[in-house]
């Protein structure tokens, strides 16, 4: 029986009113001068004001970077670094979704390592030039989706590729990730619903990835459970801080329980997001189905459990059957044809799908063939 290392170290501090104890964590942290990562939404919502606000009364000096989009890119990253620099910053706060808490995660690289991405590409062995001592990260998420706050990887669109590219290292784990439901409250249905299928996704791949992890897989099965509880809840109500709260416990559990690996979902998700512009969990949500029938065959009795959890039935076909019903009860798109990707797109895509690391922990093996068969299986 081989070796298992299994890890768990983030510090949560949740519950409504967490964002209050931020300068405290900063100053535990020897924050003096924070650069505040986010984005133009989370600006134009107040958010960022109110985060500046607390951490400059309590005297750490602050500026703000705003120029990350959906889904970062390298160019996004490098400008960050330059305000981290300018600033003199010695610590970063994220806030924001996925995109922001990655790319703040990314700037702390860059603040340290001035190598090309590519040679930091985690699927070419890259974390090995990641340093140990980057700056602190403190992160607030706002919205319930990638559990990135809890993450110890960040994903980027490199340009001399086009392609999303994952930068992993322990030392990139957020210092301490402040889950607050208030922060969540301004998110518009949509969004819940698409974020909130993310953190379902990564649940699933990583309940459904091979290996053995079982803390991992227990966390899994628990956050699958909390988004069926309480997604539709946060879909139909924004302040209903009961349900907001259960799915930013969803989200983060999803992201630690991804240790263990994830699967052909996201290699088939993430060319969707760089190539095309879907929102990541958007690009999961129209995935998934596909995904849960062509590993049935492999790992029946998991995909029998998450069926039943989703409030599915106890017989093949019944999980993906599920799956679709609450993406249509969610209010997401049916199809890849209805989010604008058409079938000539389907030999490129797939092609970018192979070179994405995550398939290579899917339970059922795939080929490029058959990442063409579960592109169409989508349209």
């Amino acid at each position: 029986m081989p070796l298992q290392t299994w890890n768990y170290p983030t510090k949560i501090v949740f519950g409504v009113g967490a964002t209050g104890q931020l300068a405290d964590e900063a100053k535990r942290l020897g924050v003096g001068r924070a650069l505040l990562v986010t984005d133009a939404g989370v600006v134009a919502a107040g958010l960022a004001d109110r985060v500046s606000s607390v951490l400059a009364s309590a005297g750490v000096e602050v500026a703000t970077f705003s120029g990350v989009s959906s889904n970062p890119t390298e160019d996004e990253v490098e400008a960050g670094a330059r305000a981290f620099t300018a600033h003199r910053a010695d610590g970063v706060v994220a806030l924001g979704g996925g995109s922001p808490i990655d790319a703040a995660k990314l700037i702390g690289v860059r603040a340290r390592s001035s190598r090309p991405w590519e040679e930091l590409d985690d699927a070419a062995g890259g974390g090995v030039h990641v340093p140990d001592d980057l700056p602190p990260v403190l992160a607030l998420p706002t919205t319930s989706g990638t559990g990135s706050e809890v993450g110890r990887a960040a994903v980027l669109t490199v340009t001399s590729s086009g392609r999303k590219t994952v930068v992993f290292h322990p030392s990139m784990l957020p210092r301490v990730a402040l889950l607050d439901p208030e922060l969540t409250r301004s998110l518009p249905p949509s969004v819940t619903a698409a974020t909130g299928f993310d953190a379902l996704t990564h649940c699933v791949e990583a309940y459904f990835a091979v290996g053995d992890h079982p803390m991992a897989d227990a966390i899994a099965v628990a956050g699958v459970d909390l988004v069926a509880k309480h997604l539709s809840a946060a879909i139909e109500d924004g302040n209903d801080l009961d349900a907001r709260g259960g799915m930013m416990k969803a989200a983060m559990m999803g992201a630690v329980a991804f240790q263990k690996g994830l699967g052909a979902c996201h290699s088939l998700a993430h060319p969707l997001s760089s190539e095309h512009g879907l929102h990541h969990g958007l690009a999961n949500a129209l995935c998934l189905p596909a995904v849960v029938s062509y590993n049935e065959s492999e790992i029946f009795e998991r995909v029998l459990h998450i069926s039943l959890l989703l409030g599915g039935d106890a017989e093949p076909g019944a999980c993906a059957t599920r799956l679709r019903a609450l993406r249509r009860q969610w209010g997401l798109p049916a199809s890849l044809r209805e989010a604008g990707v058409e079938k000539a797109d389907v030999q490129r895509l797939a092609k970018l799908a192979m070179d994405d690391a995550c398939h290579r922990d899917n339970p059922r093996a795939v080929s490029l063939a058959d990442m063409q068969n579960l592109y169409q299986a989508c349209m």
